[in-house]
């Protein structure tokens, strides 16, 4: 199985998949988020700086702009021309062409392109019975504010919107914002002399003195007032006859035309894409909703649980009565490839060890660095150290190789960078006297913390892995023992066979098998070790992608625990579900509330308040984070870093677990990824245990 997870090779394939997808989704959604902002939003028209031209004046209210010569033309004596701006409206809309219908009047409806691409079905429908359909702009923006891009963009969104909705263009056109012919003035006037050049014919409305027995056109939005102000109209017996705009002024040319296939194909395309936006804020209005949700009821449990932790009985630790104190040898399992920068201040503090009975035994897998050198200075130098060495076999293969050597009863592994605190492996063995207990979590600490990166990492120890495994540890679930420190009972390990080669998280791997044969699984806080972190993003990526990888790998793999009784049983309801929920599910869709934060204040009319809700979000992890590094007893003003982090590294952890789900959807097999060590975990550990002392916490003991 090593050597098949050696051969294999990152996935790519669904990369590109993301490269060509999110491109489209993040258009489509601001695609909506613009024409949604305008459209429902408070639409407000400039104040004219000049009235329109003199030509204008007296015009009626259908003209045509020609240069400086305006064509105007008015309804008939007795005629009234019914005209609807916006929509169509899913509720007002109907109800108008059925009063209309049953008065066997025409209208003419200047619909938004936007609501159009939206209700298609109601296009549709007002054509077939026999109506007439104009342009009110893609979103109704006042045009005499907008650019000229900006004008032109809005009359030719809402021509593919026609074409797509029922396969034709219009010729007629009503500015929004306006009523009659001298509301077109200042800033309008020019656009109304662009839309008449390119054949646009500009329809407003007859002045409210005009009655029907004069000819008239009336201006309507799609509203109960609309539909009251129609009933009445279509029972004055003024009004002898109700036409559309190009039957009352008989136009040149029709005002409807049919559009060639390609353009249709282009408006439908427009309809989708306009869907797809619609469809995709919709999503992210409930997946926002669920992803808050979970998170924030994943802090108040955290919380919750760590205060349960403290609180509880001291049942596994150091000084309970009916406990005795462990004092037996201890062999502790060391596996090494190309460690030459860490491996001697590892081995230094395994022999400085508060408890001095111990068999240390380093497995070097194949190393072509120093370390085997290295190990052997210290071997020769102390007999507690032994060294065995063994072709490259992988990780889990060399802790095995090491079990073999092993004479005591209880095991402790530690990774080759990691650095112990004196009494750490005295406190670590110590719940191994509960005679339920096969395993022992330490506590791993980041000692090259002062980087950001190294900051990002600290707090992720802390407020994440920290607070998650005291919440373990009352619900009996913990999931994983980490390779940097962890102790074991012997028996208990070879009851599961040793260490599997199945997954890349080898120790999340033991630790669910530990849970299903039977054995209780604890951490024990005041058990500390300092371990060395990614110093590059690239680095972080490779070590969190392979975490993120086997441990989906040793889930699916004991994923019948779920269905098990007792510890094995408690262990599978709590531990995977949490897992899959927490580390799987809200990694996918957290980046969702970042996505919808920005949506919200770009184009939401009420942005403040969806800041106010990102602030508070964040506040609220400040707050629990805070309470994490009190309980870990560190320094809180590192809290500096953990908004920055929320930006960005946040991001790249989001961005490990889509690609490690995707992979292992795929069936992809993913290669060891070693990071390339320092040797600065023991030089910090140092300097930070020195402060931490000086301050009276209890970091070093």
């Amino acid at each position: 199985m090593a050597a098949r997870h050696k051969q294999a090779r990152d996935p790519r394939a669904h990369w590109l998949l993301l490269t060509l997808t999110l491109p489209i989704l993040f258009g489509a959604l601001l695609f909506q988020g613009w024409t949604q902002n305008e459209v429902d939003g408070s639409r407000t028209k400039q104040a004219c700086t000049e009235p329109v031209p003199q030509a204008a004046t007296d015009a009626g209210p259908v003209l045509a702009v020609h240069g400086d010569r305006v064509k105007s033309a008015s309804m008939p004596a007795g005629t009234v021309a019914l005209t609807y701006d916006g929509g169509p409206d899913p509720y007002w809309t109907p109800r108008l062409l059925a009063l209309l219908k049953k008065h066997h009047a025409h209208a003419t409806f200047f619909l938004s392109g936007a609501k159009a691409a939206q209700y298609p079905d109601l296009v549709r429908q007002i054509r077939a019975q026999g109506h007439e359909i104009g342009s009110n702009t893609y979103t109704g923006a006042d045009l005499g504010a907008a650019s000229a891009a900006r004008s032109t963009l809005e009359l030719r969104l809402t021509q593919s919107a026609f074409a797509g909705a029922d396969g034709f263009r219009t010729s007629l056109l009503r500015m929004p914002l306006t009523t009659t012919v001298p509301t077109l003035c200042g800033a309008e006037w020019p656009v109304v002399r662009s839309a008449s050049a390119d054949g646009y014919l500009l329809v407003a409305a007859d002045r409210s003195g005009r009655k029907p027995a004069d000819g008239v056109v009336r201006q309507f939005s799609q509203t109960s007032l609309a539909y009251r102000e129609t009933g009445k109209l279509l029972t004055d017996p003024n009004a002898r006859r109700f036409a559309t705009i190009s039957e009352g002024v008989d136009t040149e040319a029709p005002a409807m035309t049919e559009v060639a296939t390609p353009e249709r194909w282009l408006g439908t395309g427009l309809i989708w894409f306009q869907k797809l936006g619609r469809s995709f804020v919709a999503a992210l209005t409930w997946v926002l909703t669920v992803a808050a949700g979970l998170g924030l009821l994943r802090l108040f449990v955290l919380v919750l649980f760590a205060r349960a932790h403290v609180r509880r009985l001291e049942r596994y630790r150091p000084g309970a009565p009916w406990l005795r104190e462990i004092r037996d040898p201890v062999t502790v399992l060391v596996p090494a490839y190309n460690e030459e920068a860490g491996i001697g201040g590892t081995l230094r503090s395994l022999l400085a060890s508060t408890h001095q009975r111990l068999q240390i035994i380093v497995i070097d897998d194949g190393s072509s660095d120093r370390t085997v050198e290295i190990a052997n200075e210290y071997a020769h130098r102390d007999p507690r150290v032994q060294v065995v060495c063994q072709s490259n076999a992988g990780k889990a293969a060399a802790l095995n190789r090491g079990l073999k050597y092993a004479r005591c009863p209880y095991v402790v592994m530690v990774d080759s960078d990691t650095v112990f605190e004196a009494d750490a492996i005295q406190r670590l063995i110590q719940p191994l006297a509960h005679p339920a207990v096969g395993a022992v979590s330490g506590n791993t600490k980041v000692g090259n913390r002062k980087r950001l990166l190294g900051r990002w990492q600290h707090l992720e120890y802390v407020f994440g892995f920290n607070l998650d495994r005291r919440m373990f540890e009352v619900l009996e679930c913990m999931t994983t023992v980490p390779g940097a420190i962890g102790a074991f009972r012997l028996d208990a390990l070879m009851g599961v066979g040793g260490l599997s080669e199945d997954t890349l998280a080898e120790d999340t791997d033991l630790t669910m098998a530990l849970w299903r044969a039977g054995w209780r699984v604890v951490y024990e806080e005041t058990a500390i070790a300092w371990t060395e972190v990614p110093t590059s993003l690239r680095q972080l990526w490779r070590q969190r992608y392979r975490w993120c990888y086997g441990t989906l790998q040793a889930m699916w793999k004991h994923r019948r625990a779920v269905l098990e009784v007792g510890p094995a049983g408690r262990f599978g309801r709590r531990g995977l579900s949490y897992l899959f929920l927490f580390q799987v599910m809200l990694p996918l869709l957290a980046p969702v509330i970042d996505v919808f934060m920005l949506y919200s204040a770009l184009f939401t009319s009420s942005p403040v308040k969806s800041m106010a809700a990102w602030i508070g979000f964040l506040a609220v992890q400040m707050a629990v984070a805070a309470y994490a590094l009190r309980l870990d007893g560190e320094r809180r003003r590192t809290l500096w870093a953990l908004p920055f982090q929320l930006l960005v590294y946040r991001q790249l952890m989001y961005l490990v677990v889509i690609q490690s789900v995707v992979a292992f959807l795929g069936g992809s097999r993913l290669k060891w990824q070693r990071m390339h060590r320092s040797g600065t975990a023991a030089a910090a550990a140092q300097h930070i245990g020195k402060a931490a002392d000086g301050r009276g916490l209890p970091v070093t003991r």
